[in-house]
Parts: structure tokens; C-alpha cells; sequence
């Protein structure tokens, strides 16, 4: 967001939409997913994602959940790709991606606030819904704990956290593709891996996110949905 090129009116020149960067995880899974989101983020009025990657999930859901604002987010390094998907497919409810590490930095605020909406409360929790999609099997477990911590500070009572992506079941794999996948995670990175579903109620608990419900995804994947007590 902070790149001067990222609204340069030749980013179609730069970058050739049939070259966008392209996630195939993101267009298989977009569909079933936002059919959930449809169904939780009824009444829901702002969305921080965090991890946007290629931006192919928000420029899905942002057109498909019209009732509520859409604000990407990412390390610096993603926003132009993020942006290019923008550029290509915007919706007047999707957001430019904010810089964020979840190693160094706090939850980012948008800057495009309605300031006739700005009551006290409002401004110290302006998220009421916070979704990540195929991040903590990426990261470190040590920034797994973080984005919890973080989630529970940012997101005001009742708001939710919203994660997908793959998870064992009682320490278990739910499937051979999942264990092939897991063994793939931790070769590239040893602190990586698939999470037990078990471990990440457990954080949740300690900061005040109950599970609320379990939707089962396509290819061993789920969909968890906290509430902030």
C-alpha cells in the first residue's frame, strides 16, 4: 500500500492479468468457503484478513458480502500482488492490503474509517470479524500463539475469529493427503505443520475465543469459528 507504483494507472501494462500470481488452493476452496461466510457474517460490518497472499480470496468474497467492508492485510512483500488483483477485479467495499507482520507488528487499522461512525468503542475494536485462511500450518507456533493473542485484542465481545485450513483430529491425521502434506511443511520449515484441532481450542480458550462451530471443507480441510467472550 505504501508503494507509489501500486497506483500507478500502468499496472495493467506491468503486470498482464492472465499472469496474475495464482494460488490453485485459493480457487478451489473460494466457492465453500464463502458459503459459510455467508451464512456467519450475516450482520457483520468490517473484515480484517489476515494474510491476504495473491488477494484471490478478497476480490471472491468482497463483491459476494456487499453489507460489509473487506480490508486486506499482508507483509509488505504480497501488497502488489494483492493490489493487482485489485486493479483487476475492485469492488467499492474491498480494501487496499495494510502492512502487517505478524511477527513485529499490532493489529493494523484501516485508515478509510467512517468518521461519523467513530464512537470510543468503535475505535479501539474496529474489526468485528477477523479471517485467515491456510496460515497456521504455515507459520511458527510461536506466531500462531500471537495472532490469537492479538485477534482477542483487536475483536470486541461476540466478535469472531474465523480460520480454514487443515487440522488433526485428536492427534491424529484425518488423512493420508494431510499426513503427505505435513511431512512437506516440516521438510521446508521445521516449524511448520498441520495443528492439532485440540491444541488451537486450547489457545483460543486462554484468550477468550470459545468455538462456536466446525464446518467440514473440501479436501480435509475445516472452517473454525470463534466467538470473543
Amino acid at each position: 500500500m505504501h508503494d507509489a507504483d501500486l497506483n500507478s494507472d500502468n499496472l495493467n501494462s506491468e503486470m498482464d492479468i492472465a499472469a496474475l500470481p495464482f494460488s490453485q488452493a485459493c480457487e478451489n476452496n473460494k466457492q465453500p468457503i464463502l458459503e459459510v461466510l455467508q451464512t456467519e457474517l450475516q450482520g457483520c460490518n468490517h473484515v480484517l484478513e489476515i494474510g491476504s497472499g495473491t488477494g484471490q480470496h478478497s476480490v471472491y468474497f468482497a463483491p459476494h458480502l456487499s453489507h460489509l467492508k473487506w480490508q486486506t492485510s499482508d507483509v509488505i512483500s504480497n501488497h502488489r500482488h494483492i493490489m493487482a488483483w485489485h486493479h483487476a477485479y475492485p469492488a467499492p467495499n474491498l480494501y487496499s492490503p495494510l502492512a502487517f507482520d505478524l511477527a513485529h507488528d499490532s493489529v493494523p487499522v484501516s485508515s478509510h474509517l467512517d468518521s461519523g461512525h467513530l464512537n470510543s468503542s468503535y475505535v479501539d475494536k474496529p474489526y468485528d470479524v477477523i479471517f485467515t485462511a491456510n496460515t497456521l500450518h504455515i507459520i511458527s507456533w510461536a506466531l500462531v500463539e500471537r495472532l490469537f493473542a492479538l485477534a482477542s485484542d483487536a475483536l470486541p465481545v461476540d466478535g469472531k475469529l474465523i480460520v480454514y485450513g487443515p487440522f488433526n483430529e485428536d492427534g491424529k491425521y484425518t488423512s493420508e493427503g494431510n499426513q503427505r502434506f505435513d511431512a512437506m511443511l516440516i521438510a521446508g520449515n521445521p516449524d511448520s505443520g498441520i495443528r492439532d484441532k485440540e491444541d488451537i481450542v486450547s489457545l483460543a480458550n486462554a484468550h477468550h475465543l470459545q468455538l462456536l462451530k466446525t464446518y467440514a471443507m473440501p479436501s480435509n480441510n475445516q472452517l473454525l469459528v470463534f466467538r470473543k467472550r
